[in-house]
């Protein structure tokens, strides 16, 4: 629902005292996250802090709590949007009070990978910017955020009067969607496939849509399917029921797809994924961000001459376009989201993240939910 108060009543309500200590959901060790007390971030020059309204679930932030990947103690999160609560010395572009979301991840700009425009591998990219307290790690399933200032100068973003919280909480996965459809380079009428329809592959197959490419979507789940439908995505395919490659084929003259978007966790999906795709064609891995062994057929590579192309994270030199794509209400982001979990239901909102239901899309955490005054 979109915010029908106007932003300087926000900046009014925001201009209160901030408490020494705060909730947050800590990850702890492998599958371990728990409610705390913590400390708020204490902010440097430069530096914001911003009061968390919502935060959603990445999948990355559960593939991080399930395998144990990065150290403990943390506080993960870095789809969220909220108000600023407090400014540091020498910060001009923000004032107390306003409605902002934060690119976690900015790039140096000037180092090799940089300089070759692959900004998820840069050094400076690789350090998130924003923290809630101990390692920085997004920070969002907090009611605080502590954002550094090379995030403040080129990652924080405000929210225009009429955007709501939730829809402006999808920039930063937008933005990556936008970079994988680049990745692909998807032409107007191909034929693509998107494998799995979660908030993801929906987005996905949105923009795919957008440049004007027949696109076909599969899932396991059919109300997925019936969602994909209610955004213009007629061609479905259940694929709890048939072969989903073989039914591309029977609508392609039995080539097979030009592209095929995996954008479903696992493997062990990737060969099936690239016997989808036509001799020539490619497949995008969007969603494979655990390292490990997959089968494929390498003769699929080298005598059908199909492309296996891998897309990470967000760009920097898209920033802009996922802003106006979200802002602009391109798509109604606010429709992906199935289930609202204030923060002191934290740990059972990544939970179902992590289990997701028939009826589970994007789940969100909103700490600001229990704000006075304040509409979601």
């Amino acid at each position: 629902m979109a915010i029908t108060r106007p932003s300087t009543l926000v900046v009014e309500s925001e201009r209160r005292e901030i408490p020494s200590v705060m909730r947050a959901a800590v990850y702890r060790g492998v599958n371990d996250v728990r409610l705390e007390e913590v400390p708020v971030p204490e902010i440097g020059p430069g530096e914001i802090l911003v009061r968390v309204h919502t935060c959603g679930i990445c999948g990355t932030d559960l593939k991080k709590i399930a395998t144990g990947s990065h150290s403990a103690p943390r506080i993960f999160g870095h789809e969220f949007s909220g108000v600023v609560a407090k400014v540091g010395e020498g910060v001009r572009k923000f004032s107390i009070g306003e409605r902002v979301v934060v690119f976690h991840h900015i790039p140096c700009g000037e180092c090799y990978y940089c300089r070759h425009k692959t900004f998820a591998q840069c050094a400076t990219y690789k350090k998130v910017g924003c923290t809630a307290g101990f390692e920085a790690s997004g920070g969002g399933f907090a009611e605080y955020v502590r954002v550094m200032d090379w995030i403040v100068e080129k990652g924080t973003v405000r929210i225009p009067d009429g955007v709501s919280f939730e829809q402006a909480c999808f920039v930063e996965p937008v933005n990556t969607c936008i970079k994988g459809i680049e990745t692909l380079g998807l032409q107007a009428e191909e034929t693509v496939l998107v494998i799995g329809q979660g908030p993801i592959g929906l987005i996905l197959a949105t923009l795919a849509k957008r440049l004007g490419a027949r696109v076909i979507t599969s899932d396991l789940h059919p109300a997925r399917l019936t969602i994909a439908n209610s955004f213009g995505l007629k061609l479905t395919i259940d694929a709890s029921k048939v072969d989903a490659g073989e039914v591309v084929r029977g609508m392609t003259e039995g080539r097979g797809a030009d592209a095929v978007i995996l954008a479903v966790g696992g493997s062990g999906l990737i060969r099936p994924a690239m016997d989808a795709a036509r001799p020539g064609g490619r497949v995008l891995l969007f969603a494979q961000t655990v390292r490990g062994e997959a089968a494929i057929d390498p003769a699929a590579v080298c005598v059908d001459e199909k492309a296996l192309l891998g897309s990470y994270s967000a760009s920097v030199e898209l920033q802009e376009e996922s802003v106006r794509f979200v802002m602009n209400r391109e798509m109604d982001l606010e429709r992906l989201i199935s289930h609202r979990f204030a923060l002191q239901s934290g740990v059972e909102a990544l939970n179902l993240a992590a289990h997701p239901q028939a009826d589970s899309m994007k789940i969100v955490i909103q700490p600001g939910s229990e704000w006075e005054g304040h509409q979601l």
